[in-house]
């Protein structure tokens, strides 16, 4: 019995049933994987579901504001992927009539669809034979063929593609596809994987050679930035609040903020209000003490903390009432201090 024929089996017997597997609509499995990139099944599944709520076709995405794809993936993280999303769907729309491409050779050219994106959607929506890489599928034939080359290195990552298109099945390259990626989620897991109890483990390199835990080999540390964000909450003399939309390239792109003073290190509450009384006639300001916070992402650990400032001042440009504060796109951190003080 080979690789294929293994993977598959195990798969029929312990596959997770999610909605996206339940079709074969290229609009379906796109919006499945955007998501699901950089995030896992659980949290990923509800917005899946949200998403296709609200944007039951390709056209409704089209059509969408950017605010409304950006609120609605709120949480998420990555946000470029939702931008990225938006843009896309108005291509699709506009250059193949709102019939989504489920060719490796034309999805690759969407803007947000890579190699694996590109190969996900096309084997499983057309069952076309091109082998999906992601990190589940590295660690699964790092192991099993005991490949100790570092996967964050391109040269690597080439021989991984040729390796997983030589096992990949010729008839059911969508299955095979969706197997070996539950197999390195479920059975083939980081850390302290059940090897005892594998179908692989009498043909897995790995094992025999007892190198699980040291495989697959990733050499490449991620630098992390610290980066001190001080939040205002200013509030107007009429109850209007003060926020900015994000530009740039830089994280949360075209989401909403309020006032922010950003430092190199941690600076003082005195600080902060010589800092605010700068720009405005302050009438009322304090700490937040009890919501500092800790906000870490893949190459940034943010540390945050919120003042409140009440104004004397009636402000004209970019203030919202409470109620249009809760309708904007704002980046998850804001969203759950907003919650905890029952903004």
């Amino acid at each position: 019995m080979n690789f294929s024929t293994k993977i598959i089996n195990w798969y029929q017997q312990n596959f997770r049933d999610l909605p996206w597997r339940n079709t074969n609509d290229a609009y379906k499995i796109w919006l499945s994987e955007i998501i699901l990139q950089q995030t896992r099944v659980n949290q990923g599944l509800p917005y899946y579901l949200n998403f296709i709520n609200a944007f039951p076709t390709v056209f409704d995405l089209a059509n969408a504001s950017e605010q409304e794809v950006l609120k609605l993936w709120q949480g998420l993280g990555y946000y470029s992927r939702a931008r990225n999303l938006h843009f896309t769907a108005k291509i699709v729309v506009e250059q193949y009539n709102g019939i989504f491409p489920n060719t490796y050779a034309e999805l690759i050219q969407l803007k947000g669809i890579g190699t694996y994106t590109a190969a996900a959607i096309a084997s499983f929506s057309s069952n076309e034979p091109v082998a999906v890489v992601d990190g589940n599928v590295f660690r699964v034939l790092a192991r099993v063929f005991s490949v100790n080359y570092d996967i964050s290195q391109n040269t690597s990552k080439k021989y991984f593609q040729e390796l997983a298109q030589n096992v990949l099945s010729e008839k059911n390259p969508n299955i095979h596809n969706q197997a070996i990626m539950e197999f390195g989620a479920l059975q083939c897991v980081p850390k302290n994987p059940n090897c005892e109890s594998c179908v692989l483990n009498t043909s897995c390199e790995a094992y025999k050679l007892n190198l699980v835990a040291e495989l697959p080999v990733k050499l490449k540390k991620v630098e992390v930035r610290k980066r001190y964000l001080n939040y205002i909450i200013v509030q107007d003399s009429i109850g209007n609040y003060l926020l900015q939309k994000r530009t740039g390239t830089g994280i949360w792109k075209n989401l909403y903020e309020f006032y922010c003073i950003e430092s190199e290190n941690e600076i003082t509450e005195k600080e902060v209000l010589k800092s605010v009384s700068q720009d405005f006639s302050i009438e009322d300001f304090y700490h937040y003490n009890n919501f500092d916070v800790v906000h870490k992402l893949s190459h940034q650990q943010l540390n945050i903390k919120f003042y409140f400032v009440k104004t004397k001042q009636v402000l004209v440009e970019n203030v919202y009432t409470l109620q249009e504060v809760k309708e904007l796109p704002v980046p998850i951190v804001l969203h759950n201090f907003m919650e905890k003080i029952v903004f």
